[in-house]
């Protein structure tokens, strides 16, 4: 497969201006902040996986017209707010009611988190997929820069590289919080990190929820 040079450059704008969004503080960076500091640099590589996953998913179904859909059916677009709301104050309640525990308790949702890379995978696909913003942002920059006709192979390369593009931005951030320093940090703050994670992801589970019942 060739790529001519304006093709390449249409790519590269689409991931730049994606890869803004992508590093701007969030829910997703608060979470992998989080699993990285508690469970260690497996469990936050292991999420930044989950974070690419859930950035391929949402591209290819983007790509799909996803975000036309989304347009033509207003309620589907406030339903899935609200879901991701809700879904944000759960896990919002899971780490302000853990906060107090011991890192390793298995009651706890960073207990959980830093128990099993799979765990930390499905939180960090769950928060990337729990927000119905990221279809929007996807289709709005799709019909900036591509043409029309989307060549077939640009369905192929584009979620790959959306999956690329995340995963290594939070593996950067996961490896950052990983190392020793902010994990000793962690250890002795537990309980008021935990409480200002779980404070922000229910702030902005709120603001779902509020957005899809304005609608």
């Amino acid at each position: 497969m060739t790529f001519a040079i304006p093709e390449l450059a249409l790519i590269l704008g689409i991931l730049g201006t994606l890869l803004l969004g992508a590093i701007s503080p969030g829910p997703s960076f608060v979470l992998v902040t989080r699993i990285a500091i508690s469970g260690g640099r497996r469990d936050g590589l292991a999420a930044a996986l989950g974070m690419g996953a859930g950035a391929a998913l949402f591209g290819a179904l983007a790509l799909l017209g996803l975000h036309i859909l989304i347009s033509q059916a207003p309620w589907l677009y406030t339903a899935l707010k609200i879901g991701g709301g809700l879904y944000l104050l759960y896990l919002a309640y899971r780490i302000w009611r853990g906060a107090k525990e011991p890192i390793g308790s298995a009651e706890t949702e960073s207990g959980r988190a830093a128990s099993s890379p799979w765990r930390a995978f499905g939180f960090a696909f769950l928060i990337q997929v729990s927000n119905p913003k990221l279809a929007v942002v996807y289709g709005s920059v799709f019909a900036a820069f591509l043409p029309p006709a989307i060549p077939f192979w640009m369905l192929i390369v584009l979620p790959t590289a959306f999956f690329i593009m995340e995963t290594l931005w939070y593996a950067i951030v996961a490896l950052a919080f990983s190392s020793h320093r902010p994990r000793a940090l962690y250890l002795r703050s537990k309980t008021w990190i935990d409480r200002a994670a779980g404070a922000v992801l229910g702030a902005l589970g709120g603001k779902l929820i509020a957005e899809g019942v304005a609608r």
